[in-house]
């Protein structure tokens, strides 16, 4: 994580020249369940976003200790969507509405989780990420625990 001018952790640890830095920062800072999450940015550059999650009990299926399901395909969407902002001139003033996530559990997620979206397509209308989500078993390997998929309506101020 980075540290604000006050000495306190940010959520946002990037190149401030990167690509949609400005919307990242922005949306993990401001917006409340995100920023509850404890998400962290990771990498951005153009077509591509790495995202952070602490383990958390919180988070965790109360019986087995995972991370609850909905929380990966939260994290799926969300970076999927910093990617896709990363290909648009103007990434402050385009909405994007999911209109289809795909998510395959592979095997529970009991660490640290690391997300990593990959856009496929960003057009004037549509976007197409496709997505993989790695955590680290106990013995320390890191693996895949989600692949996902999301395609997005894109909307500018003058599309909406």
């Amino acid at each position: 994580m980075g540290e604000g001018d006050d000495g306190q952790s940010t959520p946002v640890d990037i190149d401030p020249d990167a690509p949609s830095a400005e919307v990242a920062a922005y949306v993990l800072e401001n917006h409340g369940y995100l920023s509850w999450l404890n998400i962290t940015v990771e990498d951005l550059e153009e077509g591509r976003a790495v995202m952070h999650l602490p383990y958390q009990e919180k988070l965790a299926n109360w019986v087995t200790g995972t991370i609850h399901g909905g929380v990966t395909a939260t994290l799926i969407d969300t970076c999927s969507a910093f990617a896709l902002r990363t290909t648009m001139d103007d990434p402050m003033n385009t909405t994007l509405a999911t209109t289809d996530l795909d998510v395959k559990y592979v095997r529970p997620a009991t660490s640290d989780i690391e997300v990593e979206a990959e856009v496929i397509r960003s057009g004037t209308s549509t976007g197409v990420t496709r997505v993989t989500v790695t955590g680290e078993t106990d013995d320390g390997e890191r693996k895949v625990v989600a692949i996902g998929a999301t395609t997005y309506r894109l909307f500018t101020d003058s599309s909406l």
